[in-house]
């Protein structure tokens, strides 16, 4: 294989096979050893990870050379895992790569145990590759963290967080108070501090109590008292709720500091490299810089609340700054409503850019490096089709690959002023990805005006060419992406280093996966075409445009993110852990109110037709100094269908024939009196009624509805939402094989036609209440006077134990 002066690999057609039809085959393709395979997984990866790690066959050798050093099968698993770690960073990590036997030799004594020593000491390999004096105290060799030392650390960091942990108690962020145990002993086993801090907390606080487990309430504002208080206020206050800061942990509690990228594991360094990082620091004068870089070509989803969780509160938390970057570089799939909708979404949840930018103000910069890149001999006009190339990490290297660089130059300038068909050129850049990605396109030719930039240009760039070097122009010290794009780092600092630019150093997490969720906005899109979903804002969706319409507070979608925290490990979070946050924000924020989703009519016998009673109720029953709101109350009320028996049954607490039943908050105690039916159905109850006292107090309350005399309740439409698919994964081909659109659950939206007291009737859009023993709904944008539609938001949490009981 040939190699450039920047390092691009790329293979000769000799290395190629060709297979009978013709189709030519890299060399990686060319063998397939079932004992490889059984090698990673004896090692200890999952399949998936065995898969990956078989499509680079260096890897994979490197791997088996590495474990016969280390004593060979079996590893035992925090073992294995440093050896992999050692195998798949050492070749871009200059100082280590020199010292990969002398690593190994410590992995093999177990001197080298956690990866907080294997971190430090790479870190030092980098830094003193000629001078191993001082590796054993860098990288904690022979320290023995014992118990007492653990226990003493942590009694000091509790003590000087006294006052806090008094105050949170339970609920004190342990992942803080472990950080700053860290910070003593940094050898220190992680789960031995972990149960010291837990065994510590117990016996400062004593045991834990009922109140530990409450969600705290809200402080609120004192405000003059008043009769009916808003929801307009309510919802304004919620609106203006700051977002919350993220937890960090692993390599993300440790970033480098601004200036210092080039300490960063698998950072490529340059001759210029120290010239280029003295000069960003000038500039930003050490300021931490991060980006949150969407396609305007879609609107966001629950994915990209983690991401901007992660970008602004990571700058936010360090005294710096985020950008908010549009990556409008596809001019045919970027509308109007998703730049709007994306700029609503970041400041809904609460995120405030330092500066709103746009790829496309940097278009013409980025023409001109474009032209530095053919002229180096790093970049050449390609003449192969789209149906070519894809799949070019398996193709041989284009036919155009070594055409003369004045030859690219006027074929790219040609491309710029219009006079090549779309699709009949790009320009592609001389380097293998890490993935075997062969030549990625830089820029490719569309015959479509720009909504900033009209006419102006013919060709656009693509992400790939456009992201670093955005980066770069803006300063941005931690380019933060999901794992997706770990493939696409070496580029990233190739490209930077081809140009000569100071370059930002890439750090990969995790994207969050959900359950039943679909985020694909193609897919999207099509479910909107064949009327699965009423658009992107519909509550079955997790869109953030749909989780605002369905009612979820902002706040508890950022506390959300935040309990998730930054990980590198790949997981797939249930839709029932985010609303377990959710119902826990709402149960501490929103008003009750009384609603019947499936009503039957009760007529309160003797109580007089043209009494209306004023009932007072608690906002928030749980604290009794909330403020208060009245509903009224006549002879005629409603209950929900499911309150009522028409026989009594074993366990069975709620109305019956013989067994009594206490109205909330009206302070009357209802019994059964007469049952009125009609065709088997239950129309009509008539029933006593008696003032609540002890010694009548019944073993269950339930709600209800009612209005003023001679008046009728409002009528409302309460919507429910299920999962909008059958399976959690719907993309699945083994489980779903005829694909999504076959896999919708046609039971996703269930539409009842209730009840609602005067409050709720009186909400504004986008009000939240608690529906009391039903759940938490939100006044949909569908609502009109007289008209009002409900989404509920999330149902209550229920003990199981009590729906047998009370079934």
């Amino acid at each position: 294989a040939a190699t450039t002066s920047y390092g691009t690999k790329y293979l000769p057609l000799s290395a190629y096979t060709a297979k009978p039809d013709g189709t030519l085959v890299p060399p990686a393709e060319n063998s397939s050893n079932p004992e490889d395979t059984k090698f990673l997984l004896a090692l200890g990866l999952s399949e998936s990870k065995a898969k990956e790690t078989l499509m680079n066959a260096e890897l994979t050798a490197d791997l088996k050379r590495f474990v016969e050093k280390v004593g060979g099968l079996p590893l035992d698993k925090a073992q294995a895992n440093l050896v992999y770690d050692v195998a798949s960073r050492y070749r871009s990590s200059a100082g280590s790569a020199l010292h990969v036997d002398f690593l190994l030799e410590h992995l093999r004594k177990k001197t080298i145990t956690s990866k907080a020593q294997l971190e430090a000491a790479l870190t030092y390999l980098k830094k003193h590759s000629d001078d191993l004096s001082g590796f054993d105290a860098a990288a904690g060799i022979g320290v023995v963290v014992t118990p007492e030392a653990i226990a003493a650390a942590v009694k000091t960091v509790l003590a000087a967080r006294k006052d806090e942990i008094a105050e949170t108690r339970y609920r004190t962020n342990t992942g803080s108070l472990l950080g700053l145990v860290r910070e003593q002993l940094p050898w220190a086993d992680v789960t031995a501090v972990k149960a010291s801090i837990d065994a510590e907390l117990a016996a400062v606080l004593g045991p834990r109590t009922a109140a530990d487990d409450e969600t705290p309430a809200k402080k609120k504002a004192a405000k003059p008292a008043k009769a009916e208080p808003k929801h307009e206020a309510k919802a304004a206050a919620a609106a203006e709720e700051p977002a919350t800061e993220m937890t960090f942990s692993g390599a993300a509690a440790s970033f480098h500091a601004p200036g210092h990228n080039d300490e960063t594991d698998g950072y490529l360094i340059t001759p210029n490299t120290k010239k280029l990082l003295a000069e960003h620091l000038k500039r930003t004068g050490g300021q931490i810089r991060t980006r949150f870089p969407p396609e305007p070509n879609g609107i966001l989803h629950i994915g990209h609340a983690k991401a901007m969780n992660f970008n602004f509160s990571f700058a936010r938390e360090r005294g710096g700054v985020c950008y908010l970057r549009y990556d409008d570089t596809n001019p045919e799939k970027e509308e109007k409503e998703f730049f709007e909708g994306i700029a609503r979404d970041a400041a809904w949840l609460g995120h405030k850019p330092w500066k709103i930018t746009y790829a496309s103000d940097h278009f013409q910069q980025l023409y001109e490096w474009a032209i530095v890149l053919i002229k180096k001999g790093l970049a050449y006009v390609c003449h192969q089709r789209v149906d070519e190339l894809r799949g070019y990490d398996h193709r041989a290297p284009s036919p155009y690959r070594e055409r003369p660089i004045e030859e690219s130059l006027a074929l790219f300038e040609d491309m710029k002023n219009g006079l090549i068909d779309e699709g009949g050129a790009t320009l592609r850049l001389k380097h293998e990805m890490e993935d075997g990605k062969l030549d990625p396109v830089a820029y490719r030719i569309k015959f479509f005006p720009h909504h900033r930039t009209g006419d102006k240009w013919c060709i656009y760039p693509t992400y790939d060419y456009t992201h670093c070097l955005c980066d770069s122009i803006e300063d941005i010290t931690h380019s933060l992406c999901t794992k997706e794009f770990q493939n696409r780092r070496y580029s990233y600092y190739w490209l930077c280093n081809a140009l000569d630019l100071y370059c930002p150093v890439q750090w990969e997490y995790s994207r969050l996966n959900m359950q039943y969720a679909l985020v694909s906005k193609r897919k999207i899109a099509k479910l909107i075409d064949v009327g699965a979903v009423g658009g992107w804002d519909d509550p079955r969706l997790f869109t953030l445009a749909a989780l605002r319409r369905k009612g979820y507070p902002p706040r508890a979608i950022n506390d959300f993110c935040n309990k998730l925290g930054v990980t590198v490990s790949s997981s797939v979070i249930g839709p029932e852990v985010l609303e377990a946050t959710i119902r826990d924000h709402l149960n501490s924020s929103a008003n009750r109110a009384m609603a019947v989703v499936a009503p039957l009519r009760v007529v309160l016998h003797g109580f007089p037709e043209d009494k209306t009673e004023t009932v007072s109720v608690l906002d928030m029953p749980l604290d009794p100094q909330s403020p208060r709101h009245t509903v009224p109350l006549s002879r005629v009320i409603y209950i929900d269908r499911a309150d009522f028996q028409t026989a009594l049954t074993k366990g069975y607490k709620r109305l019956a024939p013989g067994q009594a039943v206490g109205l909330k908050h009206a302070g009357y105690v209802i019994s059964v009196r007469n049952v009125h039916e009609s065709n088997g159905s239950v129309t009509e109850l008539e029933v006593e009624w008696k003032t609540l006292t002890e010694e009548n107090k019944p073993a269950a309350f339930i709600h209800w509805v009612s209005s003023a005399a001679g008046a009728s309740p409002q009528t409302a439409e309460i919507r429910v939402y299920n999962q909008l698919f059958n399976h959690p994964y719907p993309d699945d081909p083994v489980k779903v094989p005829g694909g999504y659109l076959t896999d919708i659950n046609p039971n996703s939206l269930v539409v009842h036609h209730g009840l609602v007291d005067t409050y709720a009737a009186a909400a504004t859009v986008s009000t939240v209440l608690q529906f009391e023993r039903v759940g938490y709904f939100c006044m949909d944008i569908d609502s009109r006077p007289g008209k009002p539609v409900y989404n509920c938001t999330v149902n209550l949490k229920e003990d199981v134990g009590k729906k047998k009981a009370d079934a």
